[in-house]
């Protein structure tokens, strides 16, 4: 016969198990408000950034530089996002990061308007704090996720991104007539969006994240976990803690690395072809409405498939999907390389397969990693892992300049299909690993 203990203990796991799922659903409903608003705040770097850099430099070498800025931005603040998370919530630390981000785009438009090239450097880099946070968003999903719906919960964060990153590049034009109305460069008008989309978004998360779902999962790892209890030792091991004193943070596990790797492999490649199309374009006299389009679409590619990214991560399998990401980079590469410089359609194809190969390498990685953590190490982890694919894309974002410049963006492409290449050692390595 059960004993009262048990009884008690028993219905207090099943009142946590539906406190999770309750807090869940509220977690991904703000999560999914925030990210709509996050996403239009991106796309102005994105679409016009290289643009403007070149318009104020007079050099297209140098038009990958915006890219580079705000990618090593969102590196300190992947950081930094982390480590506040890790310390008082997903909460905090992911308002704070918007916040910073809609100064920085408030400042790329006073730096346009003052053409003042110091300012608009600075400005960059902290415009770079809304693309971390809007990436670290998609964490906040799975503090509280089973671990077979991990890849649904980052594909709910990441499509809802689709709406405000897909809107964003088709109201360049608008933006633009906007922002000569008041004055100001046309160039300067999505920015002008994205300075209104992050602060909205860090205000979103700050006033609605309730209860904050990262310190939620802790309260329920602590309740549910005793130091007897065999599936601690089991969720140690699981994550790379075989011999560390029971008082230490655990280490994270083999998937974690793979995971990381996969994802900084796939942000090279998109940010390098990504960075230099629209200037590769306005080269061969495609007009703003034709570079927002292309763009638009590859951003639609790398959010849109993701509720069916995220199902069959979790059905078929994260390696399996990494595949699938270094088979659609290749044919990415391969199109870009080839595509008629005044085809519209060939390069649209070339961007689309672009964003949905990054889609299928974020999703599945960002999957590895989690399953690799525990809510203690979970947040600086993420943290420390998106500083490598931010400086990733920010390596990318300067070459794919300097490529360009030296041997033109067939060569920049195909260079993406190299990288592509590289999943395979990875892969090989995620095998042995297991």
């Amino acid at each position: 016969m059960t004993s009262p203990e048990a009884q008690a203990v028993s219905g207090g796991v099943r009142l946590a198990e539906a406190d999770r799922a309750r807090v869940q659903k509220r977690t991904l409903a703000v999560v999914v408000a925030s990210q709509i608003l996050g996403g239009a705040g991106l796309a102005a770097g994105v679409t016009v950034g290289a643009l403007l850099a070149q318009q104020m430099l007079g050099s297209d070498g140098l038009a990958g530089l915006p890219t580079a800025l705000f990618t090593l931005g969102s590196a300190l603040t992947a950081y930094l996002v982390g480590r506040f998370s890790q310390l008082w919530g997903r909460r905090f630390g992911l308002g704070l990061g918007f916040a910073a981000g809609g100064l920085g785009a408030v400042g790329v438009v006073v730096a346009a308007v003052l053409s003042n090239l110091p300012l608009l450097f600075v400005a960059l880099f902290v415009y770079g704090a809304g693309t971390a946070t809007n990436l670290q968003a998609r964490y906040a999903g799975t503090d509280l996720a089973r671990p077979q719906q991990r890849g649904t919960a980052i594909s709910i964060a990441m499509v809802s991104t689709t709406v405000g990153a897909v809107a964003g590049p088709n109201l360049v034009e608008p933006l633009g007539r906007l922002a000569v109305g008041f004055g100001i460069p046309a160039l300067t008008g999505p920015f002008m969006l994205a300075g209104l989309a992050y602060l909205a978004a860090g205000v979103v998360l700050f006033a609605l994240l309730r209860p904050d779902p990262l310190l939620f999962a802790r309260r329920l790892e602590a309740q549910n976990t005793t130091p007897s209890d065999d599936s601690t030792v089991d969720r140690s091991i699981a994550v790379g803690e075989r011999s560390a004193p029971e008082t230490s943070v655990p280490k994270p596990g083999v998937g974690a690395y793979v995971g990381a790797t996969i994802m900084v492999l796939t942000q090279i490649s998109m940010v390098a072809i990504m960075t230099m199309t629209p200037v590769h374009m306005r080269d061969h006299h495609h007009g703003l409405s034709e570079v927002g389009l292309v763009i638009g679409i590859h951003i639609a590619a790398m959010f849109l498939p993701s509720l069916i990214t995220g199902i069959l991560v979790d059905r078929v399998g994260r390696t399996q999907m990494a595949i699938a990401a270094g088979i659609t980079l290749l044919l990415a590469g391969v199109a870009g390389a080839f595509a008629p410089s005044d085809s519209l359609g060939w390069l649209i194809l070339s961007l689309a397969l672009l964003g949905l190969g990054w889609n299928f390498g974020l999703i599945s990685g960002t999957a590895l990693v989690v399953d690799g953590t525990v809510p203690a190490n979970r947040a600086r982890t993420q943290g420390n892992i998106d500083v490598l694919i931010a400086l990733a894309g920010a390596g990318g974002g300067v070459m794919s300049g300097v490529v360009m410049a030296a041997a033109g963006y067939s060569t920049l492409a195909l260079a993406g299909v190299v990288l592509s290449l590289l999943f395979i050692p990875v892969l090989f390595w995620a095998r042995r690993g297991r």
